[in-house]
């Protein structure tokens, strides 16, 4: 369903992202912030998330609390409201004074930059430090900003080859727009200059130097007070978030890929943050369950088997998710039951025989130190632990009040080999022909051996689009559909970035995640309409 309604900058239209978010679509970038702002006076209860982008502005929300009818119209209401003239926060709110930037323009791209402005690179500067910025959105990274103003009216192209690394504080152009890097990643932007501001502080109070609406000025300066470096947001390894607690086991091999996972950090994409967390949710709570835990407590997730550790002291665990060889000294357990694992032994989770992943969850929980209220590990932004390696020590929490629960039966299978998502609409169906439509879910796709944490890539038919062209960045969410130039899908997956500028044909439930989360290479995925 797709409404419109008129506002003070334009029409604007409510488009199905799911069935737990809209996007708000409007003319151009001064009707985003200025709904934006509407949108943050008062957010009625319910809603997770308000993520502005270039042309639109994203509203997730909890469908336990609210529902899709009020959502529209809350946001309906807010753009026939009074335009706030691109002002963050509405005509009342204080505006926050400039935040300053020191630039070294010593960028690699500043020469031919300049050249293809048909300027001189003295003239770039002085035009880049004298324009006053804002922060139009955030994405692509934690505290990446997209910073944009009415008199920077140069359209600055992207790389032909995008770097593979571009180091933290690099000062880039791309487009419309100006951007700090605020960890080393791969990037397209024209670099021109570089700056030691650290961007974004997950244990600071305001995680993020640079929110939707800050107003920024760049100063050229002959030299840094400090070397350009992110902030650490994890720790180099795992034994640095135990804080002073008594390690109680000891990594002896990882696998493929171990991970500390809760159930996420939602909330946070406005400033870039995505909500990570375990990938197949109801495998570790049912692990915490087994064991007497909170469902939500941090467990350990096992991509593909592999893994091997020995324990410190005498504790209870439990193994769901994937199924394969499990042991402890070399005497076999089974899955999805409360086992003793007494001090000196080494518990072996081998390789998988069905599905990718496997939960250890300990009683107590893994502990350390929260990141932004989450104990998980984003791959993609480097929020929260490192990915575990051998050697590496975890604390267990206090001992929950529960017992471990008596289970005379398990009532749990190996994932299978097909599974059915149910998806809902997506934002971008009419970018699609008729046909792709039908073919999402008359084709059976396989997903492929590149997916990871960030996406779940599918191997199948392409689903021919009507409409050419960029997509200017969005919101996104977990379960999007992403159909890129090559016509084959990638879902989005918890570690995924909260922008993305592929269309997105339709958005798997958030029910069905978790069945995708358990799936492996090779694994055959049909396609279905969810029931409204």
């Amino acid at each position: 369903m797709v409404s419109a309604v008129v506002t003070g900058s334009g029409a604007a239209r409510v488009l199905p992202m799911g069935e737990r978010a809209v996007l708000a679509e409007v003319d151009d970038l001064g009707a985003v912030l200025d709904l934006h702002a509407a949108l943050r006076l008062a957010p009625p209860p319910g809603v997770v998330d308000v993520v502005p982008a270039a042309r639109t502005v994203l509203i997730t929300f909890d469908p336990a609390r609210t529902g899709m009818p009020a959502i529209r119209a809350w946001v309906e209401g807010a753009a026939r409201g009074p335009s706030s003239g691109g002002r963050a926060g509405g005509t009342d709110a204080p505006a926050r004074p400039p935040v300053p930037i020191d630039v070294v323009y010593d960028g690699p791209d500043l020469v031919r930059t300049a050249d293809l402005l048909g300027m001189g690179p003295g003239e770039l500067i002085e035009r880049h430090e004298r324009t006053d910025w804002m922060v139009a959105f955030t994405g692509f990274a934690p505290g990446f900003g997209y910073l944009t103003s009415p008199g920077w009216t140069f359209d600055v192209p992207r790389l032909d080859a995008p770097r593979t690394r571009v180091p933290a504080g690099s000062v880039g152009l791309a487009g419309a727009f100006s951007g700090v890097y605020p960890r080393d990643t791969p990037g397209g932007w024209r670099l021109i200059g570089t700056t030691s501001a650290h961007l974004f502080d997950p244990a600071a109070a305001r995680p993020a130097l640079l929110g939707p609406g800050d107003r920024v000025r760049f100063r050229h300066t002959d030299a840094l007070s400090a070397p350009p470096a992110s902030r650490a947001s994890r720790s180099s390894r795992a034994t640095t978030s135990v804080a002073r607690k008594r390690p109680a086991i000891r990594v002896v091999e990882p696998g493929l890929l171990a991970t500390v996972q809760d159930l996420g950090r939602a909330g946070h994409a406005s400033i870039g943050v995505a909500r990570s967390g375990a990938l197949d949710r109801e495998s570790l709570r049912i692990a915490n369950r087994i064991v007497g835990n909170p469902e939500a407590a941090a467990g350990i997730e096992i991509t593909l088997g592999g893994f091997r550790a020995v324990a410190e002291r005498d504790m209870w665990i439990a193994v769901t998710g994937g199924f394969g060889p499990l042991t402890l000294d070399g005497r076999a357990i089974g899955p999805y039951t409360a086992q003793p694992w007494p001090a000196g032994s080494e518990l072996q989770v081998g390789w998988l025989d069905r599905g990718a992943r496997a939960y250890l969850a300990v009683r107590g929980g893994i502990a350390g130190a929260d990141v932004l209220g989450s104990r998980a590990t984003d791959t993609l932004a480097g929020l929260g632990p490192a990915p575990l390696g051998a050697g590496d020590a975890l604390a267990v929490g206090d001992t929950p009040r529960d017992p471990v629960p008596p289970l005379d039966v398990a009532p749990w299978g190996p994932p299978p080999d097909e599974v059915e998502l149910d998806v809902a609409p997506g934002p971008r169906a009419d970018w699609f022909e008729a046909s792709a439509l039908r073919l999402l879910h008359d084709a059976v796709w396989t997903l492929s051996g590149d997916s990871d944490r960030v996406g779940a890539r599918l191997e199948g038919p392409e689903l021919a689009r009507v409409r050419g062209g960029e997509l200017p960045s969005e919101g996104m969410v977990p379960g999007a559909l992403q159909v890129p130039p090559s016509g084959r899908p990638t879902v989005l997956l918890a570690d995924g970035p909260v922008t993305g500028g592929y269309p997105v044909i339709a958005v798997v439930t958030d029910a069905s995640l978790d069945a995708l989360g358990r799936a492996r290479p090779g694994t055959r995925i049909r396609f279905r309409h969810a029931r409204p």
